[in-house]
């Protein structure tokens, strides 16, 4: 089982979309990683969600509270996001 993921985002950020396609590529190069679940929640549809974490730029992912990635992603750092959720607690 593998740790709680949210990912922070905003409909029209492209940083967002090419986020999604690197967790797409990883998943396919990985399928272990298809075990992580991630909760995408984009900030101004549900701002609550997003109280008491702390970023400011978009894409940020956070496995249980600890902040994993905050903006332009790379694949090394949402792989990183997949890796530190599998890790075990």
């Amino acid at each position: 089982m593998s740790k709680p993921v949210k990912m922070m985002i905003l409909e029209d950020c492209p940083y967002c979309r090419q986020a999604f396609a690197m967790e797409k590529e990883l998943i396919a190069a990985h399928p272990e990683y298809g075990q992580v679940n991630i909760e995408v929640i984009e900030e101004n549809r549900e701002p609550e969600k997003t109280e008491g974490y702390d970023y400011w730029y978009v894409p940020t992912y956070f496995v249980g509270d600890k902040k994993i990635h905050e903006g332009v992603p790379t694949l090394e750092k949402v792989e990183q996001v997949f890796r530190e959720a599998l890790r075990g607690e």
